[in-house]
């Protein structure tokens, strides 16, 4: 199937990819260069068998074949190596930082940051500003953030956003100079022959093996499969790996699409077994008054309560299996109270005394939260009092912080809403940002 690229949007974009973020901006705080330091970040929760490794170096990559799935345990002895715990606020900082780098090179409203180490420029206006060639440029945007934070970047260029993404990932990282471009033109000559179709973006294990119990067994395949036998198989999606095969994008950046938040929920995975029903319950208490408060600031009342429980690993080597997960399908509330109840009923239904190593809360079959729900068989003072409680609680919290009001609960055993409370993105913060 031949098809006619004049029709696509053409643009210049780059995708650019901070080197081991974490382990860099570290590496560079100790006056160390990235590029050949042993450095590893550890997680210091020890919830994982004494730690995850969150970033490892280039060179302790290179050296050990470390990957950031692994644990403490994984580690080699090698008095080289330097541990240290991360430290969330300053990889924030830098982020923001090299942010600012690429708004030198293009309008503020052309940089999308996509995640704390990768983020998306449009250099379609303002290229040629920078150099002759996209590559020229792309190595100016590479010294910049060298020279002004000592940090070390992969880029990926195409015509659109999906071919810079496919850029950085196959050929930039792959290139000496950390540099790859792609366009509608060579896509087929890099990308068709790729065997190991999860190892593109996108393409999870699940869709790769199907695919190829389809017969496709590489991304030619995929661009020459008739789009339509693929909706057939796929629904939408199959209409989304043809276009990926063709490095086809025809995504706006500038008109992000709005979400529509079907249930809203949290998890946690416990630092230790939790092997007690009372503290058990306090930790689903906390989590419950958490995501009520998230469905609160939404203006939404959830329909369905859901609650999953994973037990230990032991638990699970004792045939106790890996735990249970459960919803119930309820009148429409957002107060915390309420939903607490039904979680706690369902835990006292299905645990069985076994150990617990994560809890997740989610509430579900959203509605919009137009005025006060009352049941007419409940004392009317009593709803209404919680349901002013919860919203004067939430403005209290909103102005002074999470731990300004605390239920007695939250200094129990098993409560670890002021411990998470000081950590960003699950993990230690670290210090000041100097």
């Amino acid at each position: 199937m031949d098809l006619d690229y004049s029709k696509e949007p053409h643009g210049v974009f780059m995708v650019v990819d901070n080197k081991s973020f974490y382990a860099s901006v570290e590496s560079v705080k100790l006056g160390l260069n990235p590029m050949k330091s042993i450095l590893v970040v550890l997680s210091e929760n020890d919830n994982t068998n004494g730690g995850l490794i969150l970033a490892t170096s280039p060179m302790a990559k290179k050296r050990y074949h470390l990957k950031n799935v692994d644990r403490k345990r994984d580690l080699p002895h090698d008095d080289q190596m330097i541990i240290v715990p991360p430290r969330m606020n300053l990889y924030i900082e830098k982020n923001i930082a090299v942010n600012n780098i690429f708004k030198q090179f293009a309008a503020e409203a052309d940089v999308y940051p996509y995640s704390i180490d990768e983020s998306i420029i449009d250099m379609s206006k303002s290229w040629k500003l920078f150099g002759k060639t996209h590559q020229e440029v792309a190595r100016n945007i590479q010294l910049a953030v060298k020279r002004e934070l000592g940090l070390y970047t992969t880029v990926g260029i195409g015509e659109n956003p999906l071919q810079a993404k496919l850029a950085l990932d196959i050929l930039a990282k792959h290139d000496h100079d950390m540099i790859g471009e792609l366009t509608y033109e060579s896509f087929g000559q890099h990308i068709w022959p790729i065997r190991d179709l999860s190892s593109i973006w996108s393409i999870g294990n699940r869709t790769a093996k199907h695919l190829n119990e389809l017969g496709i067994d590489s991304i030619g395949d995929l661009a020459h499969t008739d789009p339509y036998y693929l909706q057939q198989e796929f629904g939408i999606i199959g209409g989304q790996l043809f276009a990926l095969a063709n490095g086809i994008d025809r995504a706006q950046l500038d008109q992000p699409v709005k979400a529509k938040s079907k249930s809203v929920g949290n998890s946690q995975v416990l630092a230790h077994d939790y092997h007690h029903s009372d503290e058990i319950k306090v930790l689903i208490r906390e989590i419950g008054e958490q995501v009520a408060a998230r469905l609160r600031h939404q203006h939404k009342q959830a329909t369905i309560v859901s609650l999953h429980v994973g037990f230990s690993f032991a638990a699970q080597a004792d045939g106790l299996g890996d735990g249970f997960a459960h919803s119930k399908r309820i009148d429409r509330s957002d107060n915390s109270t309420e939903l607490i109840q039904y979680l706690i009923a369902m835990f006292d239904k299905y645990w069985h005394g076994e150990s617990v190593r994560n809890v997740a809360v989610s509430y579900g079959g959203l509605i919009d939260g137009q005025g006060e729900q009352i049941d007419l068989f409940k004392p009317v003072d009593t709803q209404l009092k919680h349901q002013k409680l919860d919203r004067l609680v939430d403005e209290i919290r909103d102005k002074f912080g999470v731990n300004a009001i605390m239920h007695p609960y939250n200094l129990k055993a098993g409560a670890t809403r002021q411990k998470r409370s000081k950590l960003v993105g699950g993990h230690n913060g670290g210090n000041s940002f100097k």
